[in-house]
């Protein structure tokens, strides 16, 4: 029989299993093996048209040197090979379906040995694929990649031995004598038939490879859900024709259910989408200049700079709406440095997407602390939702990827809220980030570019929307590596970024500009020597396209408008101090010591009302001191008055915390008469709130300007409009003006001595270098956002000014050394630049797992 008749009924025989179910009465339920693949490859085609956007429909096309139509199909044929290795000793491995098998495939064994069936899949399919004509002359062969991204559906790319494991004899006797062989080659054929996968490729690309695997990763665990295969397995007999064509039919709901179908927001008036009378001149600006450049020469990156609590975030979402309009992709990935601003920017995108309300579409918070998010789990959001939280991975590398039952979700059970908040599927282990908005840490992104497992699925999920990177200041140069080698993975997927940074040197800006310049295909030499190209105003903002590598830069004129309008004084005291703990409440401090100087300065604060935030540079240093101000001055109001909040928190109750702080400090108020927050560095990025005065410890410049964005922070948009219930500043408070005292800790020589305890905190040197700037008589009065970037320079400049001090300039010397030392242990586990992958086993060389894999330096993150 030819493929046209084996696709009727019993046109081929189905008695190999591919999911089973042991618990269904009365002796389990089998689904033919045949008809999983068959599934799998009409999701892929789904997920073609819905998940996948314009961008990564046309990467893949080109990748494979077909049009879309012929490469979807194809991307059918590969997704719904993916299970073929099962036909093979996989079939034994329980013992009521394998009783279910002929006696002529049975007797047919050959002595066969029990192989993974990813690697079963790929070791069969090169031989299957270079008899339909691929080629398989060496590692980028058609047949060859094809062959990878069928095994590397759960989760990592192997190695593959063409004229070894691979080859035809080791294929027979590792995996079953000829009837084995040819029921494999007819399922193979049927799949051709019925996804019309005819053209040969020529060529597959690693980017298109990468993609193409994320792909099947997803229609494959949509096929393998119980609540989508079980209710077949149990439906009369049919044919291989008319199962693919009922599976063609149930899978657009299938694909709704899940979540993962894009849709594209309604246009709305920026006042509607912000709350704000109308874009300051930055944002002005780049809603005039970005969307012709973008419209003109495609995807590409954007950088903007400026203080901090000038509306970078209000700016990020505008540039992404521009570059998904003109880039041909859908949806933002915002990335944070923590998990306490990762949960701030998730109200913020959350009003965002309420904010174009008739449009339904899933926002996720990714991040391992997220389940304590009250508002991403509240089940008043999403009543017919079961949250997700478990600590182990359900997908083991031992086992196969079925997933649990879950309940049918009614799509009305949340009523107007259900719109934003996902359902269970998407709450899932690695797949919250295929979500078409996402908040997340940092970290989910960067593992894109590390070998762990599922990396595919995560590049995936990031290529197809506009990924924006906020803070970026706040990453080590370890982490920076990593971001690096992702941008430059970014940057040859098309996939347009926005990089936002308030106290970003300029070489490290520059070196993430190139980094995706040399990932869309620019030459490294040719970028070096246009480095000044790349530098970005302060502030202001600089896109670089990836088909040019062109750049275009904010006008002076909005530059110089933006600047005016943003402009403010702000003092600073240096305060020389001596560091002692506190030990027992009852200790009397001594005049001079680090708590006298913070009693001084928040007394005022107790005896005539204000909010007032002390930032200290170690935990037990804010025990300390909340110790202390609490037994040391009288609280009026009570103990509520005085609020301690640090990262060790139990998560409920940090999350509470924060919450509180926002409301009360934030834009809207309440705002209460007195409150004075004793915290760690958790307050310094992304939080928009607002304090009277700021008392912090000794840290690096660019943290205390990040701290100092949080002083009056709103003072100019309460004088054009103060909301009700926020009152004016004391007087007190009115004329001393904005202020920012710096606890300096010092030895009896007056010099410079850190406390042992803070080493974690910050390298010596950035500790230092700012205590010899902000002793200079020019620096007590510092003009913001003008003098920012000048300081921050000359903190990481390379050379040493002559001003420096021997000890200074040794500790400069090992700042670098320990740079460059982090630098090259971030590079030993970086996945290859695209265009430096031979194997597609060349991205998992080393088997790390996302719990192992290392995004910061001493740290391991969690998964998704």
């Amino acid at each position: 029989m030819g493929v046209v008749e084996e696709s009727r009924l019993e046109g081929l025989d189905l008695c190999l299993w591919g999911k089973y179910c042991k618990s269904c009465k009365p002796h389990g339920v089998i689904y033919p093996v045949l008809f999983h693949m068959l599934d799998v490859a009409a999701l892929a085609g789904e997920l073609w048209d819905q998940m996948l956007v314009a961008a990564q429909r046309s990467v893949i096309a080109a990748g494979l040197g077909v049009s879309e139509a012929e490469a979807r199909r194809l991307v059918m044929f590969v997704a719904g090979l993916h299970d073929l290795g099962k036909v093979s000793r996989f079939q034994a491995c329980e013992p009521m379906p394998w009783a279910r098998v002929t006696d002529e495939l049975q007797a047919d064994t050959q002595g066969w040995r029990l192989v993974r069936h990813e690697r079963a899949s790929m070791h069969v399919l090169v031989g299957l694929l270079a008899e339909m004509g691929y080629g398989c002359q060496d590692d980028a062969g058609p047949a060859v990649r094809m062959a990878q991204i069928a095994g590397g559906h759960h989760g990592r790319f192997l190695q593959l031995d063409v004229h070894g494991a691979a080859g035809a004899r080791r294929v027979q006797a590792d995996l079953g004598g000829r009837l084995w062989q040819r029921m494999r080659s007819k399922y193979a054929a049927q799949l051709r038939y019925l996804t019309g996968a005819d053209v040969v490729p020529p060529q597959v690309s690693s980017p298109a490879a990468v993609l193409m695997t994320g792909l099947v990763m997803v229609a494959d665990r949509l096929a393998s859900q119980q609540r989508v295969w079980l209710p077949r397995a149990r439906m009369p007999a049919y044919g291989a024709a008319q199962h693919f064509a009922w599976a063609r039919w149930m899978a657009p709901q299938v694909v709704e259910q899940s979540q993962l179908a894009r849709v594209a927001l309604p246009p709305r008036p920026f006042s509607a989408v912000h709350g704000l009378p109308g874009p300051n001149p930055l944002q002005a600006s780049v809603l005039e200049g970005l969307l012709p450049a973008a419209g003109e020469r495609g995807a590409g990156i954007l950088l903007v700079t400026d203080g901090t609590g000038a509306g970078k975030t209000v700016t990020a979402l505008e540039a992404a709406r521009i570059l998904n309009q003109a880039c041909g992709t859908q949806g933002i990935c915002y990335l944070l440095p923590t998990t306490a601003t990762a949960d701030a920017a998730y109200d913020t995108l959350c009003a965002y997407v309420r904010a174009h309300c008739p449009t339904p579409a899933a926002l996720t918070l990714v991040h391992n602390h997220s389940w304590r998010n009250a508002a991403y789990t509240d089940r008043m959001l999403a009543p017919g939702d079961a949250a997700t939280c478990t600590g182990d991975d359900p997908h083991p590398d031992d086992e196969d990827d079925d997933d649990l039952l879950l309940p049918a979700q009614d799509s009305a059970a949340g009523g107007g809220e259900r719109r934003w908040v996902p359902d269970g599927w998407l709450r899932g282990w690695d797949r919250a980030l295929l979500a078409q908005f996402t908040v997340a840490t940092v970290d989910q992104a960067l593992m894109a570019a590390l070998p762990v497992r599922y990396n595919a699925l995560r590049m995936l999920a990031l290529s197809g929307r506009c990924v924006v990177v906020d803070e970026a200041h706040a990453l080590t140069s370890f982490s920076r590596r990593i971001l690096a080698r992702l941008l430059h993975w970014l940057g040859v997927l098309r996939a347009p970024v926005v990089v936002l940074s308030a106290t970003l040197p300029g070489q490290v800006a520059r070196e993430l500009v190139c980094s995706y310049l040399a990932g869309a295909g620019h030459r490294r030499r040719e970028l070096a020597a246009r480095e000044s190209e790349f530098t970005v105003p302060y502030p202001g903002w600089l896109f670089a396209d990836a088909a040019t590598a062109r750049t275009t830069v904010i006008s002076a004129a909005a530059r110089s408008a933006h600047t005016a309008a943003q402009r403010r004084t702000l003092t600073v005291r240096l305060r020389p101090v001596r560091y002692q703990r506190l030990g027992t409440p009852e200790r009397r401090v001594k005049p001079g010591e680090r708590l006298a100087h913070i009693t001084a300065a928040i007394g005022p604060v107790a005896r005539l009302g204000g909010c007032a935030v002390v930032v200290c540079a170690t935990v037990a240093d804010a025990q300390d001191t909340y110790r202390h101000l609490k037994q040391a001055l009288n609280w009026p109001g009570g103990p509520h008055e005085l609020l301690l909040l640090h990262a060790r928190f139990p998560g409920h109750r940090l999350e509470q915390a924060l919450t509180e702080v926002r409301r009360s400090l934030g834009p809207a108020g309440p705002r209460p008469e007195r409150l004075v927050v004793v915290t760690t560095s958790l307050l310094e990025l992304s939080l928009n709130i607002d304090t009277d005065i700021l008392v912090s410890d000794l840290t690096s410049l660019a943290r205390l300007i990040q701290r100092a964005g949080r002083l009056w922070r709103f003072e100019q948009a309460w004088q054009r409009e103060r909301p009700p219930g926020v009152s004016a500043r004391p007087a007190w408070i009115q004329a001393s003006g904005s202020r920012l005292t710096v606890l300096h800790p010092i030895g009896l020589d007056r010099d410079t001595e850190l406390p042992e305890s803070w080493a974690a905190a910050d390298t010596p040197y950035l500790l230092h270098a700012t205590a010899h700037l902000l002793a200079d008589p020019g620096h007590r009065q510092l003009t913001l956002p003008e003098q920012a970037q000048h300081l921050v320079e000359l903190v990481h400049q390379s050379g040493e000014p002559a001003t420096w001090s021997t000890t200074l300039a040794t500790l400069h010397d090992q700042h670098l050394a320990a740079e460059r030392a982090e630098q090259h242990t971030s590079n030993v586990h970086l996945i290859p630049p695209h265009d430096r992958v031979a194997s597609l086993a060349d991205l998992h060389r080393q088997r790390l797992t996302a719990a192992q894999a290392a995004t910061r330096p001493h740290d391991r993150p969690r998964r998704v």
